[in-house]
């Protein structure tokens, strides 16, 4: 009788604070039970509904609990951004962020100086200035995309792959290689993604809420195998450059960049050793994601890829391949990149924050403790900021003029001070990618192979299930080749 008590009053406690509400929200759970359900398409699909039925914030309560949903452009601006300062915590992950990652894997990190450390060091080597060093990477790499799909066209995810790990892996490690996505090397790092993938799924491992479990003998002897696992791969990756650095062999890298900058930077071997690997890992499989749903978004809406390839006719024409220096006047490219992100989010849940202290937004608390998401999908299909939020529509994003607005935004890499430290990057990588995907090709549907643009993985980033296109290049192909090879006409 007395734990009932107990219980109701710590539910009692979690519905208001100091007499402000929670915003509304379903019924609470008990402890024990889960009040997400443990598929991340579903979750974000329920957050979704959630949201249109109590409004743009809601809340959850599992136990004492609370869980905090943000839905909407306005609340995420007002409460993701505005307040970013009591959000740039996470909340404890004992399964995915201390047994798998031992506490060193950024994404997962907690605020404090381990965190600040480790985003300072990003931060350095990823600001925009300092990755327009790594665009001819970028270029020379989109140009060998373009001639896979032209070789083997039905293996696009492949090709995406590719192009996303060889960027990736040359700009961590200094490492080219010619078939990423079959190197021993990637197959590892995928592995490693895949383990952290199923330590983040909602619920699949009870000692995140009860974790004492962590001490029970035997208890995730799986979890702590996959942590030696990829600590020993992180490590070995480091002192391959580090060795190379040793005898003047190294070329530009960020590892490079960290082991010559130790003393600044202030990071142990392995907390390099991990920030690398994330940096590879996060990197490529974020850039592959996207890369496909542009594909998919070319031939889903033919009418929308024809405009692109109009506004590319008429600015780039077909004497050269498009250039980085085209990208301010390629308005309607740079609308279709925009509407891509916002149609099929990468990350369709986001990652939880940990609100420091109280939030009070529209009479409404978002107590201290709680975890808190910026649902991309419910974000994304606000009908207020996005009218027809289902349909495809680049033209969302340009304003009377033609210009890409500047006021709009849908957040695909994340909110305040939690944003994705390689945005810059990808953003170079996605637009030299699609610029040369459509000044290249007609990708269609294919007529006896219709896309399911719902057909998604169950992972925080969002694979495409496969899908067939057909493409079509817009000139000879021998000259293509030429080109594209070249990035010019010879």
């Amino acid at each position: 009788m007395a734990v009932l008590v107990i219980l109701y009053k710590n539910c009692s406690l979690a519905s208001s604070r100091n007499g402000v509400p929670l915003p509304p929200g379903p019924p609470a759970h008990w402890f024990w039970s889960n009040a997400l359900p443990t598929v991340r398409q579903v979750i974000a699909y329920a957050f979704t509904d959630f949201v249109r039925k109590y409004g743009p914030v809601v809340s959850f309560r599992q136990g004492s609990q609370v869980i905090i949903v943000i839905g909407s452009i306005r609340a995420a601006m007002d409460i993701m951004e505005k307040e970013g300062a009591a959000l740039v915590d996470r909340p404890r992950s004992i399964a995915a962020g201390e047994m798998l990652s031992g506490g060193m894997r950024i994404l997962m990190s907690r605020s404090g100086d381990r965190f600040r450390r480790l985003r300072k060091a990003l931060a350095t080597h990823l600001q925009p200035k300092a990755v327009q060093a790594y665009q001819e990477i970028q270029r020379e790499n989109a140009g060998n995309f373009i001639l896979d799909l032209l070789n083997d066209p039905k293996n696009h995810q492949h090709h995406a792959d590719r192009f996303a790990g060889s960027i990736i892996l040359r700009v961590a490690y200094g490492k080219s290689t010619p078939t990423a996505y079959a190197d021993p090397e990637i197959v590892r790092i995928h592995n490693v993604l895949d383990h952290f993938q199923i330590a983040m799924r909602p619920g699949a491992y009870l000692v995140d809420r009860v974790p004492l479990l962590r001490y029970l003998p035997g208890y995730g002897k799986q979890l702590y195998e996959w942590h030696q696992e990829e600590l020993q791969l992180f490590r070995q990756q480091l002192g391959r450059v580090k060795s190379e650095v040793e005898q003047s062999k190294a070329g530009p890298s960020f590892t490079k960049s960290l082991l010559e900058n130790t003393e600044e930077h202030r990071l142990s071997t392995d907390e390099m050793s991990y920030l690398a690997g994330t940096l590879f890992g996060a990197g490529s499989d974020t850039t592959t994601v996207a890369v496909t749903n542009t594909l998919m978004a070319a031939a889903c809406n033919p009418l929308a890829q024809a405009k692109v390839h109009e506004e590319l006719d008429g600015i780039v024409g077909s004497d050269r391949t498009p250039t980085f220096e085209d990208a301010s006047s390629l308005p309607q490219l740079q609308a279709f990149l925009l509407e891509s992100l916002r149609w099929q989010p990468v990350f369709r849940i986001g990652f939880p924050h940990r609100a420091t202290r109280d939030i009070i937004w529209n009479g409404y608390c978002i107590p201290e403790g709680a975890t808190v998401y910026g649902c991309h999908w419910a974000i994304s299909r606000d009908p207020i900021a996005f009218p027809d939020p289902d349909t495809f529509n680049p033209q969302r994003w340009l304003d009377s003029e033609g210009r890409v607005k500047d006021d709009m935004k849908s957040f695909p890499f994340g909110y305040g001070r939690r944003v994705c430290p390689g945005m810059h990057l990808v953003s170079q990588s996605l637009f030299i990618e699609l610029a040369l995907l459509l000044w290249s090709f007609r990708i269609a549907q294919r007529p006896d192979a219709p896309i399911d643009t719902d057909a998604f993985s169950d992972a925080i980033t969002a694979r495409a299930l496969p899908f067939e296109v057909d493409v079509i290049p817009r000139m000879d192909v021998a000259r293509l080749k030429e080109m594209v090879t070249d990035g010019y006409m010879v």
